[in-house]
């Protein structure tokens, strides 16, 4: 079955997780904008590393440490090469989309940010993107705004304009949001925040390995993703940002391999990216990663989005013909995420009962609660397709979805 571009019969068997069964029904794995599965060759690369190859990086001479110093900083480059950074400098390796925030709002805020400042987030954020910027506005005495969402789940741009000022220091936006799948305007939002002088971070969890990156078209001064979300392991993450940014920032953590001197009197630290790397680095998780990369280099990601915008079509025109059920997100342009509700049910009853049937789908707040406040809403249900999503899986979901309507709602019919 070739699609798109994208041989998915070849790319399913790369999965093993996809052969695995639940609640005793083969699965249907709806569910990767929270996490992705990995790739056969990730699992034996980091099997491989600790098994034979194992060593700490950056630290020591002999042959296996050497090795693994390469290994490791080949995977830089290649996340460079992915992103079109302009320097391997530019890469700084995180736990995840999460501390590559927390990173920013730390450092950048310890720099740029004082008493007044404005910082603008919107009402779509994860609250990943929410959080970091709100301990840093009540700890630096900075006023955070937020950007207004219309019913159809996209950004209110005359209120965010309205709201850029010359006191906005940074604005920190979604390339695509997590909760209805909108693909936010970052160019329109890029360009107007840097006419008043204001940097950009862009949270590329639920972009990155989705579509093609490219950071010199893009043109924000941060961008930060999550290996997890791309078909690799968890616990590895990437932070993104212009070097000249990062060299006036100071570092985020002390430890171990981001020093250059450390005395009584004080220490000196390591140029970017190894100044914001503090302690031995993520090198199993980093190696994995690379090879998540080489997975999806395999493939055209302009391939890669056709096909999961196929099935984003198909399965909302499926949705929309069922009467009792509701997308919230209704944005022209989405990202393959689509969140729902039917009817009176609650979102966790279905998520069970689906679940029953071996569908995985994510219920609940979807870590977006002022996004699902703005609706009037405290629960929500979703899917999301990835690389290995098949027109199949839609066609299953949705009878599975009117089978478990039928047993919560036995009035109804189709």
């Amino acid at each position: 079955m070739k699609c798109c571009g994208v041989d998915i019969s070849q790319v399913r068997r790369e999965f093993p997780m996809l052969r695995s069964h639940m609640s005793g029904r083969p699965l249907i794995y709806l569910d990767t904008a929270a996490t992705s599965h990995k790739p056969e060759d990730v699992i034996k690369a980091m099997n491989s590393f600790y098994s034979e190859e194992y060593a700490t990086v950056h630290r020591a001479v002999y042959e296996l440490a050497a090795k693994a110093t390469e290994k490791y900083c080949a995977v830089r480059r290649k996340v460079q090469k992915f992103i079109h950074a302009k320097e391997e400098e530019e890469i700084i390796f995180t736990r995840g989309t999460t501390e590559s925030i927390n990173l920013i709002a730390s450092s950048f805020g310890k720099k740029f940010i004082h008493e007044g400042d404005e910082i603008l987030i919107s009402e779509m954020e994860h609250h990943s993107n929410i959080v970091p910027w709100q301990l840093l506005a009540k700890e630096r005495g900075a006023i955070l705004k937020w950007i207004p969402m219309q019913e159809s789940g996209e950004l209110d741009m005359q209120q965010f304009h309205k709201l850029l000022s010359e006191k906005t220091k940074i604005v920190s936006v979604a390339h695509i949001a997590n909760s209805t799948g909108t693909f936010n305007p970052i160019d329109e939002i890029i360009k107007a925040a840097h006419t008043k002088g204001a940097k950009v971070l862009i949270d590329g969890a639920q972009a990155a390995g989705h579509m093609p990156i490219n950071m010199q078209t893009i043109g924000c001064d941060f961008y930060v993703f999550s290996g997890h979300k791309m078909y690799g392991p968890t616990g590895v993450g990437v932070l993104y940002g212009k070097r000249e940014l990062l060299e006036e920032m100071p570092p985020y953590q002390g430890g171990g391999d981001m020093i250059d001197r450390v005395d009584m009197e004080g220490t000196t630290f390591q140029k970017a990216p190894l100044k914001f790397e503090a302690g031995t680095p993520l090198i199993a998780q980093v190696i994995g990663f690379g090879e998540a990369i080489d997975f999806l280099e395999r493939w055209n990601l302009e391939d890669v989005h056709a096909w999961e915008q196929r099935l984003l079509q198909k399965a909302t025109k499926e949705l929309q013909a069922i009467p009792e059920v509701k997308i919230w997100g209704t944005a022209p342009k989405k990202g393959a995420i689509i969140s729902f509700t039917v009817g009176g049910l609650h979102a966790l009853d279905i998520g069970t009962f689906m679940g029953l049937k071996g569908f995985a789908i994510r219920t609940g707040h979807l870590c977006a609660q002022p996004t699902l406040k703005h609706f009037g809403l405290s629960s929500l249900a979703r899917i999301s397709f990835g690389i290995y999503s098949t027109l199949e899986d839609v066609e299953l979901f949705v009878e599975a979805l009117k089978e478990t309507m039928l047993l919560l709602q036995p009035e109804l019919s189709y």
